[in-house]
């Protein structure tokens, strides 16, 4: 009976382990950058400095991971003062009263060799939309002091005015000086915990 008791009891706490490895960000040495399109002739690219990114992985190829973002919307930086104070302001972020954008997954689907579709639930200014990002595992390495890292960039397009982000000016010829869609790039190095 007590051999039964101590093997059932190995076997559940191997498979707690199995099914409970997390990974974090290394920030240093990952980005998280949006694009958007400006005058209709040229890209502005900005990027936040602030985040951190939990996931907790699935199955060994990383189908069924989970994975959850915080990013500090006060950290917004497109390298021009002017610019970067009117994204913190109530016409973009207001990062005064909301100052996290989240993201939260709700599948993790492999579709390929190294591809992944991620659907999500992702929160701006307290508005909260699902979006899909399309993953790519970059892959993985051992760096000098045996830390076991990955490597993944995700995309996706989002509309600002779902998100209630409503500075919307237009050209004397029409369309927009700043354009509705938005492609989010995150560019993760992700460090496996011990």
């Amino acid at each position: 009976m007590r051999k039964s008791f101590l093997t059932i009891a190995f076997l559940v706490a191997g498979l707690a382990a199995a099914g409970a490895q997390d990974w974090k960000v290394d920030a240093t040495h990952s980005r998280v950058m949006f694009t958007v399109t400006h005058m209709l002739i040229s890209e502005v690219t900005g990027r936040f400095t602030a985040f951190d990114v939990l996931l907790k992985q699935g199955k060994e190829d990383f189908a069924g991971s989970s994975v959850e973002a915080t990013i500090k919307t006060a950290s917004v930086t497109t390298d021009n003062d002017t610019r970067d104070k009117h994204l913190r302001s109530d016409d973009f972020f207001n990062a005064e009263k909301y100052p996290a954008i989240t993201f939260t997954s709700t599948s993790f689907e492999k579709t390929g060799d190294d591809t992944y579709r991620i659907k999500g639930n992702l929160m701006i200014r307290d508005v909260t939309k699902e979006v899909t990002l399309d993953g790519k595992m970059l892959g993985t390495v051992t760096d000098p002091r045996g830390n076991t890292r990955v490597g993944f960039r995700a995309t996706a397009t989002i509309n600002r005015f779902d998100y209630g982000v409503k500075w919307d000016r237009t050209l004397d010829r029409g369309g927009l000086v700043v354009s509705n869609d938005v492609t989010i790039t995150i560019t993760t190095e992700l460090v496996k915990q011990q």
